[in-house]
């Protein structure tokens, strides 16, 4: 078994406006909102393994901030995890893992998909995350994730802040 925490990226600088979009930053109001959901995810005793991280700067940013709060004692930056990945590679890291608990920082719709594969068994339009928001996911303890995961978690922002 294992927890997983998807969190979707903080507010992050206007799509367009950066020559390359792996480096838009969190903008202050993103960086002060995360900052508050992690300090809220501490106070609810969420602690992590391992914070695997997208390594586009506003991925990469929310996770420091997320290391900052001490949810993780570990980050690691992940190729396979930029926009418009495939769900097999992060199934393949999950089933590699050997991590009990993992938060996983990324982009939409990328995270909403892998909660409707690893609980639905296929990508649904019915789950979706705001900016600084978390889903919690439990595999289970042999066998197969996809499909047979359960979703215990999907917090919006507003409800963490």
């Amino acid at each position: 078994m294992t927890l997983i925490y998807l969190v979707r990226h903080g507010l992050a600088g206007q799509f367009g406006e950066y020559a390359d979009d792996r480096l838009r930053p969190l903008t202050p109001e993103g960086q002060a909102k995360t900052r508050r959901v992690a300090e809220r995810l501490k106070g609810l005793k969420v602690s992590v393994e391992v914070i695997l991280t997208s390594p586009y700067l506003r991925a990469l940013q929310t996770a420091e901030i997320l290391l900052a709060t001490q949810i993780g004692d570990r980050l690691e930056t992940a190729d396979f995890l930029e926009p418009d990945y495939t769900f097999e590679s992060l199934q393949t890291w999950l089933t590699h893992t050997t991590a009990k608990s993992v938060a996983i920082v990324g982009h939409e719709p990328n995270l909403s998909n892998a909660a409707a594969f690893l609980t639905f068994g296929q990508p649904t339009d019915n789950i979706q995350m705001k900016k600084a928001g978390v889903i919690g996911i439990e595999t289970p303890a042999e066998g197969e994730i996809v499909g047979r995961s359960t979703l215990f978690w999907l917090a919006p922002p507003r409800l963490l802040l």
